[in-house]
């Protein structure tokens, strides 16, 4: 296929967090505030004045220095970001917007808090607290606490216009990113599709790390490029995939699964569109706080909600993705010491294929993906047992 016109662009501003786009608001006054977890809503802070930015360590290969605060027995990720936070990386930040929810990035945030690792005079952490249920009492709390940790405390500390028109207006340029991105992604629904499962993990991760502002002109192009793109005619994969897990920021990890013949199709992970990149739709008599606290509520399939209602509904997700996106399979991971994905993938692996048919592929990794060698003979092992079946299938038939 054509190469994407913004791809390597992209690519370049997913080498730091501190990237030319974030210097670029940051000359401009705006303030800089990170956050982990998707239950921290980035519309918020997006308001007039500030912009967020997803936190990641690319190229982190080795926290020994985090080690040493967190311990060993952790998940690799949150001691990635402990690594470079301590290395200076991520500096640039005004704040740091903090949620309860994953163990060890509570626990990394907690040491940007406490320690002097910020080398920022106005740098803040400041925490909120994420139900564990879907329920109105749960909805009230977590609205109560977003305009208490994240609303009053911008509002205080940076003069931020926390008004319902600021928040209209932020809405909509979130749900312009949302429309734009689920469009550039319904062309991996196609028999062939016209983009990869790696330039799609690229170009959605951007929005996240990036102004929404300064990204959305390439956002647009490429959207209006899709259009006319054209589809090698000969397909090199063997079969599609969704791809499910907890957190992947690494798009090469993505594309060491297509370089074995898989292609993902869809992203169901804590840094994927699915879910991720719905609109907000704010409902007749509801204030623009409690449409954005009921979206992030209603939407969210994190496995932080035990009831078995919503874990039947999760598995039914990813059966419905599959088929909506034609997917052979599924590969589901999980980064080591991950306290919830660690048995949500383990249920996966055994409900999807036995209630649903679906093969599903399971691994457990690193952050950094050390392994790569191993990994790629897991995928390939995969992707030729689910050629294999599709072969007897069609005997039987």
């Amino acid at each position: 296929m054509r190469d994407l016109k913004h791809l390597i662009e992209f690519e370049d501003l997913l080498q730091q967090a501190n990237n030319d786009l974030v210097k670029q608001a940051r000359s401009e006054g705006k303030r800089a505030l990170g956050y982990t977890c998707s239950f921290m809503p980035e519309v918020l802070l997006d308001l007039p004045g500030c912009f967020g930015v997803r936190l990641r360590a690319p190229g982190c290969v080795s926290p020994d220095m985090a080690t040493y605060y967190m311990s060993g027995r952790t998940c690799h990720y949150g001691r990635s970001l402990m690594e470079r936070a301590l290395e200076g990386g991520f500096n640039f930040l005004d704040a740091q917007m903090a949620t309860e929810t994953c163990t060890v990035t509570c626990r990394f945030q907690e040491h940007l808090q406490r320690m002097d690792v910020i080398q920022n005079p106005d740098f803040f952490c400041e925490f909120c607290d994420v139900p564990f249920k879907k329920t109105e009492n749960s909805l009230l709390h977590y609205k109560t606490q977003l305009q208490a940790h994240v609303l009053d405390k911008l509002k205080e500390k940076f003069g931020i216009d926390t008004s319902d028109e600021a928040l209209i207006k932020a809405i909509e340029e979130h749900n312009e990113v949302c429309r734009l991105i689920t469009e550039i992604g319904s062309y991996r629904k196609l028999d062939n599709p016209t983009i990869t499962g790696y330039e799609f993990h690229v170009i959605n991760l951007v929005t996240m790390v990036c102004p929404k502002y300064l990204i959305l002109p390439a956002l647009r192009e490429t959207a209006e490029e899709m259009k006319t793109r054209k589809a090698d005619p000969k397909p090199n994969w063997r079969i599609k995939v969704v791809l499910a897990g907890a957190e992947n920021d690494m798009p090469e990890f993505t594309n060491l699964i297509e370089s074995c013949g898989a292609l993902v199709v869809a992203d169901r992970h804590c840094y994927g569109s699915l879910p991720g990149r719905e609109e907000i739709v704010i409902k007749e008599g509801e204030t623009p706080l409690a449409a954005i606290a009921r979206h992030y509520i209603e939407y969210s399939c994190c496995p932080r909600f035990m009831p078995q209602d919503v874990m039947r509904g999760r598995k039914q997700y990813i059966a419905d993705l599959c088929k909506e996106y034609k997917a052979d399979g599924l590969i589901v991971e999980s980064n080591k010491f991950c306290e919830y994905w660690s048995y949500e993938r383990t249920i996966d692996a055994v409900v999807l294929p036995r209630d649903f048919g679906i093969p599903t592929c399971s691994i457990e990794k690193e952050y950094v993906n050390s392994a790569s060698g191993q990994l790629r003979t897991r995928f390939q092992a995969f992707v030729e047992s689910v050629e294999i079946k599709k072969l007897q299938e069609g005997e039987g038939a």
